[in-house]
């Protein structure tokens, strides 16, 4: 009977599932890379890679779409960004909590190149994502060293520090290239984001794998903040064990212990996400496949500050690649998340997740 009782109970708090961006809709072959966060004013924003094919350039545009009821319904969908046949790529937002202000950071490719003459933007919207400014070039505050083949904002979201004396502090996760050969950094602002600095790459992040290379053991990347207002990155593994790859800053973002490796979250090299949900109980929220390639998407959670992270639920049994995590204005979990019956990159689904199902045995 108290098994009965609770698969009913499972069942009542199940997660909620809709269709945001399908590919081969409104206009797009393919959509990709998915970045969401929620408005002062409650609005939940959802943006993607807009993709002319399946290739990661492919004359993307930054493409986006409102909801004003919690994730359960979407606006049509609005071009944010558009370089023509040049591609635009990794959307990363971030929402100023004083003044309200979303900043979403995006990298722009000349047509026809892989890395090489990458360049960094912003754009900003102060109606909750009704109108966006004009894009800003911040290439100069955002790509470190002028060797540098590739930079990428996350993708998924920057964060806001909430502690320690660098409170206020914007952070915008980073990761450079070239190929094989990455760096993990933070990019952050101290006046709301009127200005950008970079801060130092994580050392460790280069071994020599066992043919006698150096390789990266990083890539792509997201940051959060801990209870004590210490930051910790958590990178998709490029190079080492299949684990995501951790480092933390005591000093807002500026510096880094060398990068380890998370014993308890699988990884296969694929961008998941990791969300600060509360101070007061102490809650770190993860998603990503847990499996050995892109499926068995799985919600996790911590309460403390990422060492383990015991509690964990399926959300997408299938395909699951790349996802972002945000808190809804009700407290409920939202995850963004790439999925597909026959391949991971058919749509993108917005899932709306209770902390009691998260909970429950």
């Amino acid at each position: 009977m108290n098994v009965i009782l609770g698969l009913l109970m499972l069942a009542a708090i199940a997660p909620q599932r809709v269709d945001v961006f399908v590919s081969g809709q409104e206009g797009f072959h393919t959509f990709r890379i998915p970045s969401v966060i929620v408005t002062k004013g409650g609005a939940v924003l959802a943006f993607a890679e807009g993709r002319r094919s399946r290739e990661d350039q492919s004359e993307n545009k930054i493409v986006l779409k409102r909801s004003a009821d919690n994730g359960t319904t979407w606006s049509s969908i609005q071009v944010i960004a558009d370089a023509g046949q040049g591609s635009l790529n990794n959307p990363c937002a971030v929402v100023e909590q004083t003044s309200g202000q979303v900043f979403l950071m995006y990298q722009s490719y000349p047509p026809g190149q892989r890395e090489g003459n990458v360049r960094c933007w912003v754009t900003s919207s102060n109606n909750d994502g009704k109108t966006w400014s004009p894009p800003q070039d911040v290439t100069s505050s955002c790509k470190a060293p002028a060797e540098t083949a590739a930079v990428a904002s996350g993708p998924g979201i920057g964060i806001q520090l909430v502690n320690g004396s660098r409170a206020g502090r914007l952070i915008m996760p980073f990761n450079e290239g070239p190929r094989g050969m990455k760096n993990v950094y933070a990019v952050f602002s101290d006046d709301q984001g009127k200005t950008w600095q970079t801060g130092k790459r994580a050392p460790g992040a280069h071994v020599v794998n066992s043919k006698g290379n150096t390789t990266s053991l990083v890539a792509e990347v997201q940051m959060v903040e801990l209870s004590d207002g210490a930051v910790m990155l958590n990178s998709r593994s490029w190079g080492g064990r299949r684990l995501r790859k951790t480092a933390v800053s005591r000093d807002a973002g500026v510096t880094w212990s060398p990068v380890g490796e998370d014993e308890h979250l699988r990884d296969p090299r694929c961008m998941a996400s990791v969300l600060r949900y509360s101070f007061d109980k102490n809650i770190l929220l993860y998603s990503g496949p847990d499996s050995s390639d892109r499926r068995n998407g799985a919600v996790r959670a911590s309460h403390d500050d990422g060492k383990t992270w015991p509690v964990k639920k399926v959300l997408e049994p299938g395909k699951f690649a790349y996802s972002c995590l945000t808190r809804l204005p009700d407290g409920q979990i939202g995850c963004l998340y790439e999925t597909g019956a026959t391949d991971a990159y058919e749509r993108l689904v917005f899932a709306i997740v209770s902390i009691e199902w998260l909970a429950a045995p």
